[in-house]
């Protein structure tokens, strides 16, 4: 049984920014509704109700809808008119396609003095020899019937029969009522509940309301089947059985990986410009990432661990691109002072013994002297030597005497 609940007004209410207690037209229809409830609490304000295509088998608890005009019941459970006379604003009645035998029960509507239409198509009741007539005639306000204008003169007509017709209405509700208690009993006694789904809806059945009920039920039921196969079908793995995150891409989005900087990977999702950001949810992990876009799952891994604390996650003003900025856990700066980066040890050895080799060949070409006057000129030497040589020459032999 679907009951109506808070939930599910407010679902119902967007177009009010989900406030009930000021709605004025609601749309409840089509939800295998089986009973009118909490609605004359809820919405007083309500000027247009829509319950059609439901099960509902009873007018009830709309007594409080004093500004009620439009009230759709059509293709529900109806059997009888009530509970409607405090609804002083009502001015359309639309019980099409309902149960309603009980002709007479339309006298309830007489103190709703601006009701202008009402439908009664597909009713039992609407078979009835007479009925149109009987209906003019108890309902002197009305101006359309089964979307059809009252004249003048039909209305002149049927209050000039009704003696004659109220005799005929009466003895054919009796002929309905009757057929309606055996209809009953046999249903009871129906083993179409036994019946498979498949053999069911082959089978062929009545036209009562327990088995619009029951089609109701069973089209609910496989419609919630339905929903469980689909929901498992759209269910993603995450995590491989030993429990590896795996690469997801649900949402079908374009993206780029860059690990191309040594000290950061970068992802960036093509989001879609003018997505809602309140649509969008990241799940940063040491080894993954997972980003939830409109409850679409895109997850990738990444070849090493990260820095979660330092990572970063914007959204580009421009482009609407969702760029996450993620430090590499195992980087490690080499040092500044290291100028032989790309050269291995052996190399590295290598290149140094040659370079002291070099420096040791430099230290023996260029020697220290010690000891040197530097006031002395070097270049008077010549001189020197002449003028001493002159001087010798000058100089007279000694003599030796013996």
């Amino acid at each position: 049984m679907v009951r109506i609940t808070e939930e599910l007004v407010r679902k119902r209410s967007e177009h009010n920014e989900g406030l009930i207690g000021t709605l004025e037209e609601l749309s409840l229809h089509q939800e295998d509704i089986e009973k009118i409830e909490h609605l004359n609490n809820w919405c007083r304000d309500l000027q247009i109700l829509y319950l059609q295509a439901n099960i509902i088998s009873k007018i009830e608890n709309l007594n409080k809808l004093k500004k009620l005009q439009y009230l759709n019941l059509a293709i529900n459970n109806i059997e009888r008119i009530e509970n409607l006379e405090r609804c002083e604003s009502l001015e359309k009645l639309d019980l099409t396609l309902n149960f309603i035998g009980d002709l007479e029960s339309v006298c309830t509507l007489q103190n709703n003095h601006l009701l202008r239409s009402l439908n009664l198509t597909g009713n039992p009741c609407a078979e009835y020899e007479g009925y149109r007539e009987y209906v003019v005639a108890k309902l002197p306000q009305i101006e359309r019937l089964d979307s059809r204008d009252i004249s003048r003169s039909e209305r002149i007509k049927a209050q000039q029969n009704l003696p004659n017709i109220e005799g005929k209405i009466r003895k054919e509700q009796l002929k309905y009522g009757r057929f309606r208690e055996e209809q009953k009993l046999r249903l009871s006694q129906s083993t179409s509940s036994e019946l498979d789904d498949e053999q069911y809806w082959k089978s062929s059945s009545e036209h009562a309301p327990e088995t619009r009920v029951e089609m109701a039920q069973r089209s609910r039921r496989a419609r919630k089947q339905d929903e469980t196969v689909q929901k498992m079908k759209q269910e993603v793995r995450l995590f491989s059985k030993d429990g590896r995150p795996l690469n997801v891409n649900q949402a079908k989005i374009p993206f780029t990986f860059s690990d191309e900087n040594p000290q950061e990977y970068q992802l960036t999702i093509h989001v879609y410009k003018y997505l809602d950001t309140e649509l969008i949810n990241v799940d940063l992990q040491p080894i993954y990432a997972r980003i939830s876009i409109k409850e679409k799952i895109f997850q990738i891994v990444f070849p090493d661990e990260i820095l979660t604390d330092r990572s970063t996650c914007r959204r580009s003003t421009t482009t609407g691109h969702l760029v996450l900025r993620m430090p590499r856990a195992n980087y490690k700066p080499r040092p500044s002072s290291l100028l032989l980066e790309n050269i291995n040890e052996e190399d590295k050895r290598e290149h140094t013994e040659e370079q002291h080799g070099d420096r040791k060949k430099q230290t023996r070409e260029y020697l220290e002297v010690e000891g040197v006057d530097s006031s002395m000129d070097f270049s008077k030497i010549v001189e020197k030597g002449e003028e001493l040589a002159s001087m010798i020459s000058e100089v007279p032999p000694l003599e030796y005497g013996y």
